[in-house]
């Protein structure tokens, strides 16, 4: 106890290395989406295998969250972290040889490197954060993705006008290497917990998986992020080729809504966070959240190219406020369900599902826009799932705790 009443004390250093791990891991995942015309052009093959991009990305993520529990156990949160970076890294370059399937390797390292990145921090988080700040510093550190996104959607571009896709890609993957850097102080003393006698076996894949569950007051909350996983990766991986190809918008221009889109997700977490905490508890929250969910996304099927430019960056702010913003409540509610000690095993399992909603949705997405013909039908179909799961929610409001 002694230890971790130590660890309560520096939550905040914790937060912030955990922050910037999240954001670069997200920033790698979304480097190739955020510049998807330019580099499907490069490579001559149509920019709807972004959906396979995605798709590979998360399979990989789901094999590596599964893992994750045995691998914070054995090796320490922060190494999982480092090692995690690493692979992202190796994605990246590996993703800029000029072959379809290294390309398709690249996505899986990628995911790889992704998958353990949430389930470490909140192993490190459970430990180091009092249950009354849980929402908010959870969301706090989740901010992470969109920022990871905005960054994507900001800098990819730019870089890429200015010397190609390479150059955008190589820089992404050496600031992931320094990021892994980043971590180094804090792996003495905050892995401290590991256990080196313990074994990665295979025979205990799905033993998170099937912990995530088992519980009822957890399986709920659990489906429902199959769902909204899936609109947060059809607002990032979509958003740029939608308006760029439909709507006329060039890629800067692109790059620069996606990144709007991502900063109402770093507001979204923090703000629900507050609210989780503070007044609606983590179930009406989500409720809430999947309202706003369903709305952004309607509007922004409906848009066309005479709505105003700054129209249009109020949508995706509100619509990335949800979309993005509900993954803090979302896990802080999933780690204070878990047996104690067990927050990162959990979660890897949760996270399992959570990813496999990021594989099978934008897939679908991308089915229903080359069946319609555009991404508009698309994006105003996705509401039907998402409001399913706010009644879902909203059914289990009085059980869930």
């Amino acid at each position: 106890m002694a230890g971790i009443a130590a660890h309560k004390e520096d939550t905040w250093r914790v937060l912030m290395v955990t922050l910037a791990i999240q954001a670069m891991a997200s920033m790698a995942v979304l480097t190739i989406p955020a510049v998807a015309p330019a580099f499907a052009a490069q490579l001559q093959v149509p920019v709807s295998l972004l959906g396979y991009f995605i798709a590979l990305a998360y399979t990989g993520a789901i094999v590596s969250s599964l893992v994750s529990g045995q691998a914070v156990r054995r090796y320490g949160a922060i190494r999982v972290s480092q090692l995690g970076l690493v692979l992202s890294m190796l994605g990246l370059l590996c993703a800029l040889l000029p072959s379809v399937a290294a390309v398709a390797l690249g996505a899986i390292l990628i995911g790889l490197g992704y998958g353990p990145i949430t389930p470490a921090s909140s192993h490190l988080l459970a430990i180091s954060t009092p249950p009354h700040r849980a929402g908010l510093v959870f969301s706090i550190k989740q901010t992470g993705v969109p920022l990871g996104g905005m960054l994507a959607g900001s800098v990819a571009p730019p870089l890429t006008s200015l010397g190609g896709v390479q150059l955008a890609v190589v820089i992404v993957a050496i600031t992931c290497f320094l990021c892994a850097l980043l971590g180094q102080p804090l792996r003495y003393s905050h892995d401290a917990d590991r256990d080196t006698d313990s074994r990665l076996q295979l025979r205990q894949l799905l033993r998170p998986l099937r912990m995530a569950l088992a519980q009822k007051n957890l399986r709920r909350l659990v489906s429902s992020s199959f769902v909204f996983s899936g609109v947060q990766l059809c607002l990032a991986g979509y958003l740029v080729t939608y308006l760029h190809n439909e709507l006329g918008y060039s890629l800067i221009t692109a790059g620069i809504t996606l990144s709007a889109a991502q900063l109402g997700g770093i507001f979204g977490r923090i703000f629900w966070g507050y609210v989780s905490d503070r007044f609606l508890g983590a179930t009406w929250t989500l409720v809430t959240l999947s309202l706003v969910m369903a709305a952004g996304s309607a509007a922004t099927g409906m848009l066309n190219a005479n709505v105003h430019l700054i129209a249009v960056l109020a949508l995706v702010v509100c619509f990335g406020a949800s979309a993005t913003g509900w993954n803090g409540v979302y896990l802080a509610a999933v780690a204070r369900r878990a047996p104690e000690g067990m927050a990162g095993t959990v979660t890897g399992g949760a996270l399992s599902v959570t990813y496999l909603g990021v594989v099978m949705v934008p897939a679908a997405f991308g089915f229903v826009s080359d069946v319609a013909g555009s991404f508009s039908a698309a994006y105003i179909l996705l509401t039907v799932p998402v409001l399913a799961c706010g009644l879902m929610l909203w059914a289990d409001r009085n059980e869930a705790k």
